[in-house]
């Protein structure tokens, strides 16, 4: 008790213990180890300021700096990420990205376009000028959003860090450095990035996805942008005809559909052409189309970009039945499934507006080779394996619990095990429409097979060429009674870039034969 008596003496003034073992550790170490001590206290706070404000900045750039805007008659997504190179990435789904070394800095721009806005491009269609005003607006549009982008960063980044580093220092002194550091890093980060801006470097991009083969063919390129923009300025016209094809085939003496009749649309090929969703939209409504038939091919390199191509099927509203072409991987089928009205059939049947159909998918998927006609080129192997899939089919047809009225392929060349047994095959792959009879054995019923040309043009294959690839598709009417193949209208637009619709009408004259007779075709210009 004494000792702890001379001890509280010791102290003064009633100094606690342990203030008085501090105040002696001091005097013994000296002012200049407290000094020391103080200036690393200080640099480890500045140390953990810094640290919070650069976790604060990264949250917050990449949870606010994001921002949608318009570009010309695009949805687009500006977005901001920490990075170490700079650079700018134009996304194009689902052609793939351009890189464009259009900065240095710690941030990345990445724009990514998105859907077309419907009234906005229809407004592009209506008034071919305007279509050179949005590429000029265009450039102001980026420039307005950049801007937006780069004042929802900095708050972004600022918020972000005030918070984090008030939940962590629990100091307001601390909590305004930091906010202040942030501040200034965004702001500096942004300002160097605006700084070494290169305007040139989108002369120089770099492709990545389906746009590698760009520069192999940028001659091919400027014909073809070229062809696309005569072909803007006639889409009006071209949606025009289809109106008329509607009043000329009515108008046909030859033949007048009962109306119960069921009509089919037939399209196969597109090959990634938003064309043909619009000549395929105006058909099922100005023909009443009961079912659509794609016989594949639907996309160019079946890649998990592409999938949003098919989203326009579902615009239809009504039921789109599908088979896989040898451009078509497992995704796409997954993506065309995923539409609410499309079926897919993978050696498979399913009843549709009161027919049966049965289909089966290519067995190649050759993405990276062009189309060819059914049954050249082919190895043996190949070979078997394309006739393999259509003795499949007739197996599933033969063992159907309901008589198939169409069945379907996408080589041609798959179809003749089918024959006898259904009315009707159809089938795409050669871009070149044909209609035959498939060769039968006594006592079988006869059966047709009706190759579609490319609904899509053959995509951009078919602007190489001097003339471009037509866009094809056919009207089927089938009986209400039994099923059988009436009547047919084969429909084809001239390629991108030309406007001349024609319509061409055969009439079966006896559908269990399956004989076609062909009408003199009707142009409409």
């Amino acid at each position: 008790m004494d000792g702890q008596q001379n001890e509280e003496h010791a102290t003064g003034d009633g100094e606690s213990p342990a203030a008085g073992r501090r105040r002696r550790w001091t005097a013994r170490r000296g002012e200049p180890r407290s000094g020391w001590f103080r200036a690393l206290r200080l640099a480890g706070v500045m140390l953990a300021v810094a640290a919070v404000t650069v976790t604060g900045v990264v949250l917050g750039v990449l949870g606010g700096g994001r921002v949608d805007t318009d570009i010309g008659p695009f949805q687009a997504t500006l977005t901001l990420t920490p990075t170490t190179d700079g650079g700018t990435t134009v996304d194009v789904p689902p052609l793939g990205a351009l890189l464009l070394n259009s900065h240095d800095g710690p941030t990345r721009l990445t724009v990514r376009l998105g859907a077309l806005d419907q009234g906005r491009t229809e407004a592009l269609i209506d008034d071919p000028a305007s279509i050179q005003r949005a590429s000029q607006s265009a450039v102001e549009d980026v420039r307005s959003g950049v801007m937006r982008l780069g004042l929802r960063t900095v708050g972004a980044a600022v918020l972000a860090t005030l918070l984090l580093a008030a939940l962590v220092f629990r100091d307001v002194r601390r909590t305004a450095w930091a906010g202040g550091l942030s501040l200034l890093v965004t702001v500096g980060s942004l300002g160097a990035a605006a700084a070494s801006v290169r305007p040139q470097a989108i002369e120089e991009p770099r492709y990545e996805g389906l746009l590698v083969n760009a520069p192999a063919i940028v001659g091919d390129a400027r014909r073809i942008a070229n062809d696309y923009t005569r072909y803007a300025e006639q889409l009006q016209r071209l949606v025009g005809n289809v109106s008329q094809l509607y009043t000329t085939v009515s108008a046909l003496p030859v033949l007048e559909p009962a109306p119960d009749t069921t009509r089919v649309l037939h399209v196969s090929d597109m090959h990634l052409n938003p064309t043909g969703w619009q000549l395929i939209r105006t058909v099922v409504e100005q023909f009443d189309i009961d079912v659509v038939i794609d016989t594949g091919d639907i996309t160019d390199w079946g890649s998990e970009p592409e999938a949003s191509f098919v989203g326009s099927i579902g615009l239809l509203r009504k039921p789109y039945v599908f088979i896989r072409g040898n451009h078509d991987s497992n995704r796409t089928a997954a993506a065309v499934a995923r539409q609410p009205n499309a079926i897919v059939l993978d050696n498979t049947t399913t009843t549709v507006a009161g027919l049966t159909i049965a289909g089966i998918g290519d067995p190649r998927f050759t993405p990276d080779k062009n189309t060819s006609p059914a049954g050249s080129g082919l190895t043996k192997q190949v070979a078997e394996q394309v006739i393999g899939v259509g003795e499949q089919l007739a197996s599933t047809v033969r063992s159907s619990p309901r008589p198939v009225n169409i069945a379907l392929v996408h080589d041609p060349a798959s179809a003749g095990p089918l024959s006898g047994t259904c009315p009707l095959v159809l089938a795409g792959h050669t871009h070149a429409r044909q209609v035959s009879k498939l060769p039968q054995q006594p006592g079988q019923m006869p059966t047709q097979l009706m190759v579609e040309g490319s609904t899509g043009g053959a995509g951009l294959r078919g602007l190489e060429g001097e003339k471009p690839t037509p866009l094809s598709m056919s009207v089927l009417y089938f009986d209400n009674k039994d099923k059988l193949l009436q009547a047919y209208d084969d429909i084809t637009v001239g390629g991108t870039g030309q406007a001349q619709v024609s319509l061409e009408r055969h009439v079966i004259q006896d559908p269990k034969a399956g004989d076609p007779v062909p009408v003199t075709p009707t142009p409409t210009r």
